[in-house]
C-alpha cells in the first residue's frame, strides 16, 4: 500500500491507515512527509525491536546519498540527542539527565499545581476557552522555562518559533528560516546572560558542564552541543506536554462515562495517563533511523542508508500487543506503551510530560465539573504535522 500524501490521508485517519497497514504486512514503502521514500514500520514488535536496535542509527550522515538531509537547522540548533548515537549520545544524555530523576521531577508537583491553578483562575472569568492556547500550551512552557532560568518576558514568541519549525509552510520557507535564527539569537543572549549571572536552573548547571570537563576531557561540551540540548530540552519539553494534555483532554470529553469515574476518582489518574499515551500519544512516528548494514524488518530487507520511520502510534494500536486498541480503558494493562520511545533514546523527558499531564487534567476536572467541547466534533483541526500529533485548538465551555 502506498501513501501518496502523508498530510492528507495519514494526518486526517492515521489510525484508520495503521490498522489496514498493519493488516497487510508488517513494513510498507511509502512516500514520507517530504516526498522521499521510507520503510513505515507498523507492528508492534517490529517497532519495540527497531526502537532498540543499535544497527538503525539517529544520525543522518548515515543517510544514504539523494537520502535525508534533516530540517536544515544550524549547527548551533543541530548538534542535540535526536540526531546522535553512542557514544556522543551517551556523554551528552550522561549530563542532562540527573536533572529529570523520577525523584527530582516529583519535587516538582506543587509548583506544576500552582502554576495549572493560576491559568485555570485565568480561565474562570470566563464561561469558554480554547483550552490549548489557555491552559495546555502555557502550563508546560512556563514549567520547562523556569527549570532551565528562562525569564518569563522571553517566553511569549516561543510557541510561535515551534509552530514555525513542526509546521514548515512550503510556500513560505522563511517563516521556518526566520524561526531558526530567532532561536540561535534567543539563546545565544540567554547563554551569555547565565554565564554572566548564574543561577539555580538546570541552564546554568549545564554552562558549568561546558565549562568544566572530566578528567579525560570527554565529558565536556561544545558550545553548539551547549545551545542544542538547551534548545531540546525547551522545544522537546513543550511540545511532548502540550499535545498529550490537549489529546487526553479530548479523550475524555469523548468517553463521558472515563471522565466521570476519573472526577469520581482523581488518584487514578496516574494510571489513566499511561492509556492516554497509548492511545493517542504525542507523536504518530519515531524519529527517522538509518540502517547501518543491510538488515531485515518484519521479514522485508532494507538496505543500508535508507530511511526507516518506526510508527509508535501504529504500535500502540496493534490488538495483537493491546486487545480492543481503538478502545479508550484506563484501567488496561498499558505496560510497555512506545509512545515516548524504547531503548537508550526514550523520551528523556518522560517523567515530566507525566507529571504535567497528571497535575493538568486533575486540576482543570476538580476546577470544571460541567466541562464540555465549544464546537461540533468534526470542527476540530490536528496540526498538519507528523512530527507532533495534536490539535491546533480546543474550544471549551464550563
Amino acid at each position: 500500500m502506498t501513501i501518496e500524501d502523508p498530510t492528507g490521508e495519514l494526518l486526517a485517519d492515521p489510525y484508520g491507515v495503521y490498522d489496514r497497514l498493519r493488516e497487510t504486512a508488517p513494513v510498507h514503502r511509502v512516500t514520507g512527509p517530504d516526498g522521499l521514500p521510507v520503510w513505515l514500520v507498523t507492528r508492534y514488535e517490529d517497532v519495540r525491536r527497531g526502537l532498540a536496535d543499535p544497527r538503525l542509527s539517529l544520525d543522518k550522515r548515515n543517510s544514504a546519498p539523494g537520502g535525508y538531509k534533516g530540517l536544515g537547522l544550524p549547527p548551533a540548533l543541530d548538534a542535540n540527542l535526536l540526531n546522535m548515537d553512542p557514544p556522543d549520545h551517551t556523554r551528552i544524555r550522561r549530563l542532562v539527565s540527573r536533572a529529570f530523576t523520577a525523584r527530582r521531577i516529583e519535587e516538582l508537583r506543587e509548583p506544576v499545581r500552582r502554576i495549572a491553578d493560576d491559568l485555570l483562575d485565568g480561565m474562570a472569568a470566563e464561561r469558554r476557552a480554547d483550552l490549548v492556547a489557555a491552559y495546555a500550551a502555557p502550563l508546560p512552557i512556563t514549567v520547562i522555562c523556569e527549570l532551565l532560568g528562562v525569564p518569563p518576558h522571553s517566553r511569549r514568541d516561543f510557541r510561535e518559533w515551534t509552530d514555525a519549525l513542526l509546521m514548515p509552510d512550503p510556500a513560505g520557507p522563511g517563516r521556518t528560516r526566520d524561526a531558526m535564527a530567532a532561536v540561535v539569537g534567543f539563546f545565544s543572549e540567554l547563554l551569555a546572560h547565565k554565564r554572566a549571572r548564574p543561577g539555580d536552573d538546570l541552564l546554568s548547571a549545564l554552562i558549568g558542564a561546558r565549562e568544566e570537563s572530566g578528567p579525560d576531557g570527554t565529558d565536556r561540551l561544545s558550545e553548539d552541543e551547549l545551545m542544542s540540548l538547551a534548545f531540546l530540552i525547551l522545544f522537546a519539553g513543550y511540545e511532548n506536554s502540550v499535545q498529550l494534555i490537549g489529546n487526553a483532554t479530548l479523550a475524555l470529553l469523548r468517553h463521558p462515562g472515563q471522565l466521570a469515574a476519573l472526577r469520581a476518582d482523581p488518584g487514578r489518574m496516574g494510571a489513566a495517563v499511561e492509556e492516554f499515551l497509548r492511545y493517542e500519544g504525542p507523536a504518530l512516528l519515531a524519529l527517522r533511523r538509518f540502517p547501518v548494514e543491510d538488515m531485515t524488518i518484519g521479514g522485508v530487507t532494507v538496505p543500508k542508508g535508507e530511511t526507516v520511520l518506526l510508527s509508535l502510534s501504529s504500535a500502540n494500536r496493534d490488538p495483537g500487543r493491546f486487545p480492543e486498541p481503538g478502545r479508550l480503558d484506563p484501567d488496561r494493562d498499558t505496560a510497555g506503551h512506545l509512545a515516548l520511545g524504547h531503548g537508550i533514546h526514550y523520551c528523556l523527558g518522560a517523567p515530566l510530560a507525566r507529571l504535567e499531564t497528571e497535575v493538568a487534567l486533575t486540576a482543570l476536572l476538580e476546577r470544571f465539573p460541567k466541562l464540555e467541547l465549544d464546537v461540533p466534533e468534526h470542527e476540530l483541526r490536528h496540526r498538519p504535522s507528523t512530527r507532533a500529533r495534536g490539535l491546533l485548538e480546543l474550544p471549551v465551555r464550563y
